[in-house]
């Protein structure tokens, strides 16, 4: 019997850690307030009509440059060491690894998103991903001065595909080529996409397409929750539950048992297709 591997990809800001990144550490190394600076990259994104994943890492290098404090890769890294997560989150994935385990299956666990890859490398979880996508920098002399990646909302759904097809470097072409559903490494079907707002929608909307899993989190008593749960209403997603990765949670308890069915459903799959080429 082939193999079975399952991928849950995360979204990373206000869906693994309570709020942006950039709110753990760096935004207060500028001596700036974090209402405002996010204020600041939005009126200049709408201004000149830039993307706003480009505008915040051009605005990151700005304030950097202006309020003399240099960021380097380490000292992201080292904003990454503040990040608060929610409750659970850092004993998540050695639970459901070993609970894979238990079942007979390959739990991986991947990272997709638009915030920074210097400072989710710089926190305690990085550890547990197969993959960390996100946005990255450019260094000169240490100090960024380009971005080397950006990941958008619509962009972020070719690394589905990646993971999909087992092409993880983030920048090789041959993911474009055509592979046989049946030689991809982790079918869609295997795959549990796990976001928090609409940001998040293009990866969620093409997995719910190809029967994957969407699974929204949600900070109860907020708007989002309503958001989430009016998706929920329309089949736009598959779960929308609280934010709460502890055991025995609603959370724990989906994932164990979409473990298990996909389990199921592999199997079965397995068994048809050996009978057929019999």
């Amino acid at each position: 019997m082939k193999d079975i591997r399952i991928a849950f990809v995360y979204d990373f800001d206000k869906t693994l850690s309570v709020d942006d990144m950039q709110s753990y550490g760096f935004i207060q190394g500028l001596n700036m307030n974090i209402k405002d600076f996010w204020n600041k990259c939005n009126d200049f994104s709408k201004e000149n009509e830039a993307e706003g994943v480009l505008t915040y890492m051009y605005m990151m290098i700005k304030y950097s440059r202006e309020k003399g404090v240099p960021i380097t890769k380490e000292y992201l890294n080292k904003c990454g060491q503040s990040v608060e997560f929610f409750n659970g989150v850092e004993q998540w994935f050695d639970r459901i690894n070993e609970y894979g385990k238990k079942q007979g299956v390959q739990i991986e666990h991947y990272i997709l998103s638009s915030g920074l890859k210097e400072i989710i490398e710089g926190t305690s979880i990085a550890k547990n991903f197969k993959q960390i996508y996100a946005c990255s920098f450019v260094y000169e002399n240490g100090e960024p001065i380009w971005p080397a990646l950006s990941l958008n909302y619509t962009g972020k759904t070719q690394f589905l595909y990646r993971i999909n097809k087992g092409i993880f470097n983030a920048l090789d072409p041959s993911v474009n080529i055509e592979m046989k559903r049946s030689e991809r490494p982790i079918p869609f079907s295997n795959i549990i996409y796990i976001g928090d707002s609409e940001t998040d929608m293009p990866c969620m909307r093409m997995l719910y397409k190809y029967g994957g899993t969407a699974i929204g989190l949600y900070q109860p008593n907020t708007k989002n929750e309503a958001y989430l749960k009016d998706l929920l209403s329309r089949d736009r997603i598959n779960f929308a539950l609280p934010a709460d990765y502890t055991e025995n949670s609603e959370l724990d308890l989906v994932a164990k048992d979409l473990v298990q069915k996909i389990k199921y459903q592999n199997l079965l799959e397995q068994t048809r297709t050996k009978q057929k080429n019999k």
